[in-house]
């Protein structure tokens, strides 16, 4: 059971990196966005645009607090 927390927590944060890895990339806010949705729906999650949207906001306000 350990070894599996230790593979989610390796699997959370590689997440994390990924995400922060495109949200910093020198490109056009409309692509990074892009990009974030694609990967989103890759991975299953289903969201309509609106939540999409507001999940991709959340995700840049906490990266960018002074905004």
């Amino acid at each position: 059971m350990k070894g599996l927390s230790i593979l989610a927590a390796f699997l959370g944060g590689a997440a994390v990196g990924a995400a922060c890895g495109i949200l910093f990339a020198p490109e056009k806010g409309s692509e990074t966005r892009l990009r974030i949705t694609e990967a989103i729906r890759k991975r299953g999650i289903k969201l309509n645009s609106k939540e999409m949207e507001s999940l991709v906001d959340d995700i840049a306000d906490e990266l960018n607090p002074a905004k």
